[in-house]
């Protein structure tokens, strides 16, 4: 494909008119403020009309449990310990390896409907996300989930041998869209054994991890009284988490100790405002943590605790909520909102040649509609883009120089079959809770 004469956000991100990028072989292979010559432009095929248009990296989304499309709607108006041990375990004690695979669908349709082409998923079943991930042409770093309540290690748990299947089968399967983390649920659902078995287990198969840190107060205080004072932070870096490549999630309550701890080891953060603002967590200080240099990304976290896969709303929220938080109307620019729901993201995954709009790059891209009301006028179309755009402007989503979204069409996914598949088994584990 040919992008012709089309704005877009480029490398330095950086608004730019009247330019010409062109897609091959999965790469973007052209980049320039003029039409490539023409026996050059006939080899990239279509030539899209960059009139109205705005060209930007796809977003990566850097922490959500993708399953969770089936709890959409479910648990709400409960605080996180409620929330979670009462009415999200039982529910997700009734799911199935099936189940997994159809939400994981509709999660793919939903997140490429508003221009992801990449998330981090914690979860379980990950075989059945890595399939559903393959067939809708999309990415994800997969990882199941380590609970370990008691003393168990690794190797007592029957994760350890589904990791060891998911390396075999699906690490970095479609020529490595899919790829598998480990990850440590969180510091109070697992012991620290467990944890230096999988910081040994993810340093030994050169892999990343994701893991839950100081989502709530309670959470980060009861770390405190349980681990000598630690914090969460504190006591997983004394463990090695830290010392492999990893993505925080959440961080609510990090404290000054915390962010120098998490800049030295260069832990990325994925924010996710909309998820902890709903469930009342908090505002995570994402002004300090971007002035300290944290390598801050954006998550969307599950369908029980947000909603909506819209990144473009979370990205809106991530700057609302660092200035408010902060009391500092420039706590957040654009330019590190939208490098943080893109390029970051990227990086979190380990995907390097990801989340820019350069030569070279993997052709993961996002073509937004600007002609509606909203956009105008153009005074900073960066302003814009982060307080004035919705997901619902995406007109087009490629992910790999593949096409997954497209004016309402989605090329790799049956949706209506998708949908009716998982209101069916939401209804049938609803019907199993209710017995």
């Amino acid at each position: 494909m040919l992008f012709a004469n089309i704005a877009l956000v480029d490398d330095s991100f950086q608004y730019r008119e009247g330019q010409w990028v062109g897609v091959r072989d999965g790469v973007i292979a052209y980049v320039g403020d003029e039409a490539p010559e023409s026996e050059t432009a006939a080899a990239f095929g279509e030539v899209y009309d960059g009139t109205d248009r705005l060209l930007m990296p796809a977003f990566y989304n850097a922490h959500s449990h993708a399953p969770m499309t089936l709890l959409r709607g479910y648990a709400e108006n409960l605080p996180l310990q409620a929330w979670l041990n009462d009415a999200v375990f039982p529910f997700e004690a009734k799911i199935t390896p099936e189940d997994c695979y159809w939400a994981t669908m509709l999660a793919c349709a939903e997140m490429a409907r508003f221009g992801v082409v990449s998330f981090s998923d914690m979860y379980y079943h990950m075989e059945m996300g890595a399939r559903a991930v393959l067939e809708a042409g999309m990415k994800a770093n997969l990882s199941d989930t380590l609970i370990a309540f008691g003393g168990e290690g690794l190797a007592d748990l029957p994760l350890y041998e589904q990791n060891e299947m998911l390396l075999a089968k699906w690490h970095g399967a479609g020529q490595g869209r899919v790829l598998i983390d480990c990850n440590i649920h969180a510091e109070y659902t697992t012991n620290p054994g467990a944890i230096r078995d999988v910081v040994a287990y993810a340093k030994a198969h050169g892999l990343r991890i994701q893991v839950h840190v100081s989502e709530t107060k309670l959470e980060h205080e009861e770390c405190r009284q349980r681990r000598g004072g630690m914090t969460p932070v504190a006591y997983l870096d004394s463990l090695g988490v830290f010392d492999v490549p990893c993505t925080a999630a959440h961080c609510v309550w990090v404290d000054g100790s915390d962010i120098e701890t998490l800049v030295e080891k260069g832990v990325f953060v994925a924010a996710n405002p909309a998820s902890n603002m709903k469930l009342g967590s908090g505002f995570a200080p994402y002004g300090a943590m971007l002035d300290a240099g944290v390598r801050l990304c954006l998550g969307t976290d599950g369908m029980a605790s947000n909603n909506s896969h819209d990144l473009m709303q979370d990205m809106y929220l991530l700057a609302l909520a660092g200035k408010g938080a902060a009391l500092d109307p420039a706590a957040v620019t654009p330019q590190q909102a939208i490098r943080a729901a893109t390029r970051e993201g990227a990086l979190s995954q380990g995907r390097a040649d990801c989340g820019l709009v350069k030569q070279g790059m993997r052709a993961d891209l996002c073509v937004l509609d600007v002609s509606g009301p909203s956009w105008a006028p153009m005074t900073n179309p960066l302003v814009n883009l982060v307080y004035s755009g919705h997901g619902s402007d995406v007109a087009l989503t490629m992910c790999d120089g593949e096409v997954v979204y497209r004016d309402g069409a989605w090329p790799t996914i049956d949706v209506a079959r998708t949908k009716a598949e998982v209101s069916a088994r939401t209804r049938r584990i609803q019907a199993e809770l209710a017995d």
